[in-house]
């Protein structure tokens, strides 16, 4: 049996699983956490990466590893590839200024969907090396390379293989290769603001704009091109969201909505989009097609802050929230609790509507959290503008029976659920299956459909609460 290792470096933890090159079967697997914040020195997750494997029981009889990441983070190395300084990560909006300033000199949203696909967010590793400039100069002297947090798990396991057979105090400080071995994929490439997904290069004047000068970036593998000749393959990673479409199995016609920190939903397409108001990013995925994408910063994250008021665990918040009637009677959650990306006020902050002494209750409050999330989520199919042919619901917070149940109201459409699994770590290790057999058949369980009565009011009720947000 041939084995291959996938990675979800995400924003909260490291997951690895290591599967069956040919028939993706589970073999074992293992995770370790990450710590908190917005700002996170990358060795962290390094040691999580080593305990996630050491738990998952080495790479014996591995011969391909693939590492999917969270995007945007904004990683910087001198020139003897020592981290600068702490990564910014994806959802850290201090350089919310940042992106309308360089919206506003180079030339306006139409331009940025022109050269690459999106218009920068504050999410966007650009305007984060924008921040950079402005506020940390003497850390820009010191930058040679600026690198994805899967690039740079990705060039770490790199050095580590060249070390010796894997061992948590071998690799803890392995030497790292040469910064012009760093490497990425197109599809987390796509995410920086400075890559274009429509002509598959650098705009290295987008990054000058940004940064003021130009330092050393990872070379752009193809989507089944190794970062190394072994004994362990190394592929070339990808993003969380494009890891996920892949572990997912996504085609064509296919909209996944995944509920993990961040809210995304997303689609499989031949070409690529550019849409200049900003709603939908226009990145690459990981096969050579593209990915268009609609993010929200608050997902899961507001079923634990509802769980956390209410005083109860997720599983009894998902029983309340079915104790409530649909709509919760008129209470309305905007779910705004860091900001948000999608409508873009980063600074904004969440609030609830239609408050009442019938209203007031834990199962009302959990009703309208769970509404209020998928609400945004909603807003978000709609700003893909396309003909779903299946929509795939999966993520963590998609294991809740509530948010499986309520989904096709606020939707207004049937809801597959795939059975619970990894997907991000599981597309990984199908990317790194493809390096090693010309022919992975990897099939995943039959997915669970669930239905319901739209509710066309709720979401009319949520549109009229947005518009009286303050940023």
């Amino acid at each position: 049996m041939t084995l291959v290792a996938g990675v979800d470096s995400s924003t909260q933890s490291c997951k690895v699983v290591i599967r069956d090159a040919e028939t993706g079967e589970l073999v074992r697997q293992g995770r370790a956490p990450h710590p908190t914040g917005t700002e996170v020195h990358p060795s962290h997750w390094w040691t999580a990466l080593l305990q996630a494997i050491e738990e998952a029981g080495g790479l014996d009889g591995v011969a391909a590893i693939s590492v999917g990441g969270q995007q945007h983070g904004m990683v910087c190395l001198d020139e003897s590839g020592e981290v600068v300084r702490e990564a910014l990560l994806w959802n850290d909006t201090r350089s919310a200024q940042a992106a309308t300033d360089l919206i506003t000199e180079q030339g306006g949203p139409q331009a940025w969907a022109d050269a690459v696909g999106s218009v920068p967010v504050a999410s966007f590793t650009v305007t984060k090396l924008r921040w950079l400039a402005e506020n940390e100069p003497a850390n820009v002297a010191c930058t040679a390379a600026v690198c994805l947090p899967h690039d740079w798990l990705t060039w770490r396991l790199l050095g580590a293989l060249e070390s010796g057979p894997f061992s948590v105090a071998a690799w803890a400080d392995a030497p790292t290769p040469p910064l012009d071995r760093l490497v990425t994929d197109r599809g987390d490439a796509s995410g920086t603001g400075y890559w274009s997904p429509a002509s598959g290069s650098y705009r290295t004047d987008l990054l000058k704009a940004a940064l003021g000068t130009v330092p050393l970036l990872p070379r752009v593998l193809g989507p089944v091109e190794p970062a190394n000749d072994g004994p362990i393959l190394v592929g070339p990673g990808t993003g969380d969201n494009m890891a996920a479409a892949l572990g997912v199995g996504a085609r064509s016609g296919d909209v996944v909505v995944s509920l993990g920190t961040s809210g995304t939903v997303f689609a499989v397409a031949e070409t690529p989009s550019a849409d200049p108001a900003g709603l939908v990013a226009g990145f690459a995925d990981a096969t050579g097609r593209f990915l268009p994408l609609v993010c929200t910063l608050n997902a899961a994250r507001v079923m634990d802050a509802a769980a956390r008021i209410a005083g109860v665990g997720l599983d009894e918040l998902s029983a309340l929230a079915l104790q409530a009637p649909p709509g919760a009677d008129g209470l309305t959650l905007v779910p705004y609790l860091e900001g948000e990306r999608t409508p873009n006020r980063p600074t904004a902050t969440g609030s609830v509507h239609g408050l009442t002494l019938a209203t007031s209750t834990p199962a009302h409050l959990a009703r309208a959290a769970i509404e209020g999330m998928l609400c945004g989520l909603a807003d978000a199919l709609d700003a893909l503008s396309m003909q779903a042919e299946r929509v795939l619901l999966i993520g963590g917070a998609a294991r809740s029976e509530a948010v499986r149940r309520i989904a096709p109201t606020v939707f207004g459409l049937p809801i597959s659920v795939p059975p619970p699994a990894e997907y991000v770590a599981d597309g990984a290790a199908y990317q790194a299956a493809t390096l090693v057999t010309t022919s992975p058949d990897w099939r995943s369980g039959d997915a669970e459909t669930y239905t319901g009565d739209p509710l066309p009011s709720l979401r009319a009720r949520y549109h009229r609460a947005t518009t009286h947000i303050l940023d």
